[in-house]
């Protein structure tokens, strides 16, 4: 076994509550934030995920609550899902059968690139590298699995 962990469902194995901690460095100013909360993965109607993610982000020494929503629909494959914002906008796709995607996501004139990696069952990450003329930030995500 590699450094990946590969997925052959992605949706099982999301499925559930997760633990998540999120550092937020914006490169340009040198300010950092941190978001920290659950996620929980549960049954979306028609089939697939519904991501709700709850928390509290404290930025420049502010708390305050932060929440998203996301869909983790079927993909292709078992091990692919198609992730939309809450209104059904795609975001971008997910194949975890090695145990590491990368993913592009355009936002105005700004570029997201994720990269998604499982480490095993209970463990994973998402490193967000996001550039462009308003922004110039590198999110990272951690997961951990709480049931």
């Amino acid at each position: 076994m590699g450094e990946f962990w590969p997925v052959r469902d992605v949706l099982a194995h999301l499925a559930g509550h997760w633990r998540v901690g999120r550092d937020v460095r914006d490169l340009a100013s040198g300010d950092h934030g941190e978001f920290t909360g659950t996620t929980v993965f549960g049954p979306l109607d028609g089939g697939g995920l519904l991501h709700e993610e709850s928390g509290t982000f404290v930025w420049r020494g502010v708390p305050r609550p932060a929440e998203r929503t996301l869909r983790f629909l079927p993909g292709p494959v078992p091990s692919a899902a198609d992730v939309r914002f809450a209104d059904g906008r795609p975001f971008h796709d997910l194949d975890l059968a090695n145990g590491r995607h990368v993913a592009d996501h355009p936002c105005s004139a700004d570029l997201y690139r994720g990269e998604f990696t499982v480490r095993d069952r209970g463990h994973w990450r998402t490193v967000w590298r996001v550039r462009g003329p308003a922004k110039d930030l590198v999110l990272t995500t951690d997961y951990i699995r709480v049931d």
